[in-house]
């Protein structure tokens, strides 16, 4: 293990593969009672624990534990050999967010980068989660290089060509980088993650205030030139325009190789029943792709069946898996926001 600081992750021949890309294994994390936010604590650990054993029938699953929490969760998975219990140092479990993002070569050589995080720039402390990639580096044994640029994963999604989508909500956010121009956030992303072109959207879900619009919510790469985009079928609903305005940009878009964008609609938004006066929404969008399935969330009503539906005929060949996923809902994500893959390589 070495942190790389002499080259560029691209100048050293690296960029990163789309989520769909094949697997070496998945990475979660786990949620912890000293974050003090969490909704239903006891919940929101059986969601977690049902979403590492959905994944460790596809492929391996790591779990990141903080020592304080590591006999607890050993117990939970000691009959799982799938699943890995690797003891990490956290303030909380988004790993997408606060974890390590994986780059390859085509050589099959692999490496992460450690971007900085910030507790979205609201959330603290965070100093442990911040720490996490190197630390997550250190103990797989995986070269590393560093980015002071704000970055969480849940904020972006690359389709493995050159492509990025993002929204302005997010990206170009005074919390995480206000002395960057959107150029030198293109130029920075170009030189840690191989980026040509992003793609950018407006805004995220208005329900997303706690991470400013993370782009998971509302679309997702599902091959290169293709995304699945949440729209919704009433303009009731607060999200009806922003999500227009994000089908428009992405139907009049080219990605990095010159190509059309083909835009596919989700046009369901299901919402949790109120819970203290609020519904919460749980985006179908907000999956995560295995090898061989798909693991998308839950909520126990009828939408569940026409969304697995509608994902089955766009994932031909993979198993679509619910996971229940009311709690991380009310806390704030889903399951693309506690899962991050580490992709194959030699």
């Amino acid at each position: 293990m070495a942190h790389i600081t002499d080259k560029t992750p691209f100048e050293a021949g690296f960029t990163m593969p789309a989520r769909f890309a094949p697997h070496q294994r998945s990475i979660m994390g786990w949620p912890r009672v000293a974050s003090g936010y969490r909704w239903d604590m006891d919940l929101v650990q059986k969601e977690h624990a049902a979403c590492a054993r959905a994944i460790a029938r596809f492929e391996p699953c790591t779990i990141t534990v903080d020592p304080e929490d590591m006999s607890m969760v050993s117990a939970e998975f000691a009959n799982d050999s799938s699943i890995e219990v690797l003891e990490i140092p956290s303030n909380d479990g988004w790993i997408r967010d606060n974890g390590p993002i994986f780059v390859t070569r085509p050589d099959g050589e692999m490496a992460l980068v450690d971007f900085t995080f910030n507790g979205w720039g609201k959330f603290f402390p965070c100093e442990k989660d911040n720490a996490a990639p190197s630390n997550i580096a250190n103990a797989l044994g995986i070269d590393y290089f560093t980015s002071n640029m704000v970055l969480e994963g849940g904020g972006f999604g690359v389709d493995g060509e050159g492509t990025m989508m993002a929204t302005e909500q997010f990206l170009l956010n005074p919390n995480r980088n206000p002395n960057m121009s959107r150029e030198q956030i293109e130029a920075e992303l170009h030189a840690t993650l191989g980026v040509e072109k992003v793609l950018w959207l407006g805004y995220g879900l208005v329900e997303d205030g706690g991470t400013d619009g993370h782009v998971d919510n509302v679309a997702q790469f599902i091959e290169p030139g293709v995304v699945l985009l949440q729209t919704i079928n009433t303009s009731i609903n607060p999200n009806y325009p922003a999500l227009e305005e994000n089908r428009k940009r992405l139907e009049n878009a080219t990605d990095a190789k010159g190509r059309k964008i083909k835009v596919i609609e989700l046009d369901m938004l299901p919402y949790t029943d109120l819970i203290d006066s609020i519904a919460y929404p749980v985006p179908y969008v907000n999956y995560y792709i295995v090898n061989g399935g798909v693991i998308m969330p839950l909520l126990g009503g009828k939408e569940d069946d026409i969304a697995m539906s509608q994902l089955e005929g766009l994932f031909p060949g993979r198993e679509i898996v619910g996971v229940p996923s009311t709690a991380i809902a009310v806390d704030g994500g889903g399951i693309g926001c506690i899962t991050q893959q580490i992709p194959k390589h030699n």
